[in-house]
């Protein structure tokens, strides 16, 4: 454990925006999921796909993935759901 006031401090941000990104992230694993199962099951996946962009969208935002990364799963999702 640290000494320090400010590292104290540091390790309780830390801390937040772990548990924050760990959120974010099972969101956009679980909105990919969706898009998945719909392409499998040869369902309609428009509104899934949809829902799955705007998630994408929203963690390349806040910064937990990659603009590039968040371009490049759209791109993929998008394909498959052709």
């Amino acid at each position: 454990m640290a000494n320090i006031k400010s590292q104290k401090k540091r390790n309780r941000q830390s801390e937040n925006l772990r548990q924050r990104n760990k959120s974010t992230k099972s969101e956009l694993r679980t909105s990919i999921k969706k898009v998945d199962q719909a392409v499998a099951a040869g369902e309609s996946s428009a509104e899934a796909l949809l829902q799955a962009q705007k998630t994408i969208d929203k963690a390349a935002q806040k910064g937990v993935i990659h603009p590039n990364a968040a371009a490049r799963k759209k791109s993929r999702l998008a394909k498959s759901a052709r």
